[in-house]
């Protein structure tokens, strides 16, 4: 769910494919590796947003793997750069291939682009269905057009936020079938793309995260720095 300063009036917007969804990805991409840094194993541009030629929402979602999802460490070191955790069960957990993941997700600071951090695990299943979805739809074309043809319609006639994920989660059950086909039967399996190995400055990031955001009594720290209900299907 949104946090407050996250509402728009009106219904759910999908727009066209846009070419700076890439450009604020790389941009993004920094911020969680300054917070989390070696914790950050891979990080990736994922959702709607990744597939260049598809309709998407204008929220860019990232996924970060680490070795283990520790919420009490990490919700610290993420904090500490502005983003806030999402509250909500299914932002904690999730089922994939019928196995229960632990996640986190996070918001971005106050006044800061829209976007999700999706922190799993590097050898989930989750993290798997999140990369096949982005590679498979890249991939087809067919598909690709198809399931932006059935977002904009969506969102037009169901115009809630809610509404509208209830309605797409057996489409996504159906496209993450032919998705799973397509990867068996051309060999191409998904990996991360964007390993998390440079060092990111505070300069790198500082422009991303307006002051003002951070929450009373919190710093900005340095990249290797260390401050002292039921389970949905997981949907993209």
């Amino acid at each position: 769910m949104p946090f407050p300063d996250e509402y728009e009036s009106g219904p759910v917007a999908v727009l066209d494919y846009q070419p700076r969804w890439a450009v604020d990805f790389e941009s993004l991409a920094r911020t969680p590796h300054g917070a989390l840094g070696d914790q950050a194993r891979a990080i990736d541009h994922v959702g709607s947003t990744a597939v260049p030629g598809l309709a998407a929402k204008d929220c860019v979602d990232i996924q970060v793997l680490v070795d283990d999802v520790d919420e009490d460490r990490q919700v610290v070191l993420m904090a500490a750069i502005g983003f806030r955790c999402r509250p909500e069960p299914w932002n904690h957990a999730e089922i994939s291939c019928g196995q229960e993941c632990r996640k986190l997700v996070f918001a971005p600071p106050i006044g800061a682009r829209r976007c999700n951090v999706h922190l799993r695990q590097v050898d989930g299943p989750d993290a798997r269905f999140a990369l096949l979805f982005r590679d498979y739809l890249r991939a087809e074309e067919t598909a690709r057009q198809g399931w932006g043809a059935f977002k904009k319609r969506l969102a037009l006639s169901v115009p809630g936020l809610l509404d509208c994920g209830q309605i797409k989660a057996p489409a996504t059950t159906f496209l993450m079938t032919a998705a799973e086909r397509w990867a068996t039967e051309t060999g191409r399996h998904p990996t991360p793309s964007h390993t998390a190995r440079s060092r990111v400055t505070q300069r790198d990031t500082d422009h991303l995260l307006p002051t003002a955001s951070l929450p009373p009594g919190l710093r900005r720290i340095p990249p290797d720095g260390r401050p002292g209900g039921a389970l949905p299907d997981q949907r993209p």
